[in-house]
């Protein structure tokens, strides 16, 4: 299972950290990834971990104002939003993967994940 938290409603410039603690097979999971959905729109790829290495990946709109990490000892992710920008509400999922062989951009893709949480909406606005 996939749980996420943390969303909520933000201004401009403000930060959010989102949390997705994940239970169950736990060993089987390879990659973490964090996604974006806004409404009317496709599911976006904000950036995802390799469990085996630590690697990390960023969508381009990214542009170092997010950080994803990940407590193993706890089978909990966190990504940190900052330098928020006034945009439609999106819902964000955490998600994982089993593929040990997914890396690079791929992770970005949501095809290369398998359980999904419920997501947790974000919103920045004055």
């Amino acid at each position: 299972q996939v749980a996420e938290s943390g969303g909520g409603l933000v201004q401009p410039g403000g930060s959010l950290r989102l949390s997705c603690i994940v239970s169950g097979f736990t060993l089987d999971i390879k990659h973490i990834g964090w996604f974006r959905q806004a409404p009317g729109k496709g599911r976006e790829g904000v950036s995802s971990i390799r469990r085996s290495d630590g690697s990390t990946v960023y969508g381009e709109f990214v542009k170092g104002r997010f950080t994803i990490s990940e407590d193993t000892a706890n089978n909990t992710a966190f990504l940190q939003l900052d330098s928020l920008k006034p945009d439609a509400p999106a819902t964000y999922f955490c998600a994982t993967g089993t593929n040990p062989y997914s890396q690079g951009d791929i992770l970005l893709d949501p095809r290369a994940f398998d359980y999904w949480g419920q997501g947790t909406q974000v919103t920045v606005s004055s």
